[in-house]
């Protein structure tokens, strides 16, 4: 078995909105870089595990994790909850892909997922992708409209992935409502490091940007240092909505999530039928793989205008009216 993913992106399968109940017991394990409850990344994928768990009840759903793990350390991880009997490792994040396709590779039997990736891989190996352009437009749109600078900040990960289709997204996003904002992008080198988003944040609030985004669990970071602009017009547009319930909330026009239920639930499906891998899963708002929402506690700053002009965003791109051509964006 080739250790690579297969070079062609591939379109995704479409994701059922239906699932039936496990007709038997599935373990499922997950290893994240940051923790379960880090109002991002991680956290969300947790939560849907957890949501799939309470559903179907834990007599058919056993869920356990391990937080900090460094991909380094992540293969040591999978082959203990291999040696326990686990059916479902998922290893959430695209650092996770060597370590995932080398595990798969030992262990033909077991079902390994990571993410994000629109390529297919082992047919042991499942990946997912969510389609984040479609989220970083609708916020873009927002972005837009609300800039007062025509300045607006982007603190990224990584330029790969979901956060490169959303960044790119969020670009366009921008320029349809508003053709003179400028966009500034940096990246901390890591989907994990607060410290550093929090350090780009401000460098870009000093450069004039009054509206900021970012992507993976490290943006809270770049949250926390908008939200030390408690009495100055800087606004934040969030990528999971768990920041829209946090101290910092004040400063969150609107968020989107992932809602990894459908993932969970194919992938369960998926095995319980006798297929191991060899599939994309993806997310996106025609499948109900995303979740929108306002934050009506932030005031005048989000006008009936801008919130409609945002819900007209939604609207179309869910009804595949809106194309999004993200790999137009340099």
């Amino acid at each position: 078995m080739k250790r690579s993913l297969l070079a062609l992106l591939v379109l995704c399968l479409a994701v059922s909105s239906t699932f039936a109940a496990p007709k038997s017991k599935v373990k499922i394990a997950m290893i994240v870089e940051s923790t379960v409850d880090d109002k991002g990344w991680c956290q969300s994928m947790h939560d849907a595990i957890m949501a799939v768990q309470k559903k179907y009840g834990s007599s058919l759903i056993e869920y356990s994790y391990s937080e900090k793990m460094k991909p380094v350390d992540a293969g040591s991880a999978a082959r203990q909850y291999v040696a326990k009997g686990y059916d479902i490792i998922i290893g959430h994040g695209a650092q996770y892909k060597n370590v995932m396709l080398e595990m798969a590779e030992e262990f033909p039997k077991t079902t390994f997922a990571f993410g994000t990736s629109g390529e297919i891989g082992p047919k042991n190996v499942f990946t997912y992708m969510p389609e984040s352009e479609e989220t970083g437009y609708i916020n873009g749109i927002i972005a837009g409209l609300v800039t007062k600078t025509n300045i607006v900040g982007v603190v990224g990960p990584v330029d790969g992935g979901d956060a490169a289709r959303y960044n790119r997204g969020f670009v366009l996003g921008v320029k349809a409502s508003n053709p003179k904002a400028q966009v500034q992008i940096a990246y901390t080198g890591s989907f994990g490091d607060f410290v550093k988003a929090a350090e780009l944040a401000q460098t870009q609030i000093k450069a004039g940007a009054d509206v900021l985004t970012g992507s993976a669990q490290q943006a809270l970071g770049g949250l926390r240092a908008v939200a030390e602009y408690k009495d100055k017009p800087v606004w934040w547009l969030g990528q999971d909505t768990a920041q829209l319930g946090i101290p910092e909330s004040y400063k969150v026009i609107a968020a989107a999530s992932y809602a990894y239920e459908a993932v969970v639930e194919t992938l369960i499906d998926k095995r319980q039928a006798g297929v191991l891998g060899g599939e994309c899963i993806p997310l996106n708002f025609a499948n109900g793989g995303f979740i929108y929402e306002f934050n009506d506690k932030v005031g005048s700053v989000l006008t009936p205008a801008v919130r409609k002009a945002a819900e007209k965003a939604k609207a179309d791109i869910t009804a595949r009216k809106l194309k999004i051509d993200w790999q137009s964006v340099k």
